[in-house]
């Protein structure tokens, strides 16, 4: 399976994030997330995303208040918060609302587009749809680590770029998946039926 060819624009805007999370998590697919490393450069398009409140959302880390952990989850809008879970996978999220007002993204899955032979080299010996349809997935294929913490998500190693919009009648809502803790707010958004976004459990299929 090959992936799709996208043009390299140039960075969301730090405006962009500063808007309600649940509306970002929208806007963001189609953009073009890219992690440049000294081993290359990999990205993908955003096909999976999921929403993070702030403090009253128990699924979110801001719930644990401002910690050494989650500063960058406070920190200002397009900012790259990314931590380490299960002692094996990062995962990465995008920081939005304004400084201070602690809520971000979580990028779930994306579409392989430049880098897909180090994609491959990474994840091992997995099928090409395998490579980045998770958020640990993601990571490892596109060289994130916490290394990327804090930095800003323009001009700098790790970046999301203008991508084609995703139109409405594409787009599907669910509530999130793999939590325990307020498990039933639809706050996950995918590209309807990509081949590249991670199973949505049984229980939450429409028809």
């Amino acid at each position: 399976m090959s992936a799709s060819a996208a043009p390299v624009t140039r960075a969301l805007a730090a405006r962009f994030y500063e808007r309600d999370t649940e509306q970002v998590a929208r806007d963001l697919l189609g953009a073009i997330l890219r992690c440049t490393s000294p081993e290359g450069v990999a990205s993908g398009r955003i096909v999976e995303t999921e929403a993070y409140l702030g403090e009253h959302d128990l699924a979110c880390h801001a719930a644990a208040g401002l910690t050494a952990r989650t500063k960058w989850l406070y920190g200002p809008p397009g900012t790259a918060y990314v931590y380490f879970i299960y002692g094996v996978h990062w995962c990465f999220n995008a920081v939005t609302r304004s400084a201070g007002l602690p809520s971000a993204v979580l990028i779930r899955a994306v579409e392989p587009v430049e880098g897909m032979e180090l994609m491959r080299t990474r994840r091992g010996a997995v099928r090409d749809r395998d490579l980045a349809n998770g958020p640990g997935k993601l990571c490892a294929a596109l060289g994130i680590t916490g290394e990327v913490n804090g930095m800003p998500l323009r001009e700098s190693a790790i970046e999301i770029l203008q991508g084609e919009p995703v139109p409405d009648a594409n787009v599907a809502i669910t509530p999130r998946i793999g939590i325990t803790k307020c498990a039933a707010w639809p706050l996950r958004w995918l590209v309807a039926d990509s081949p590249w976004a991670s199973r949505t459990p049984r229980h939450l299929r429409h028809g």
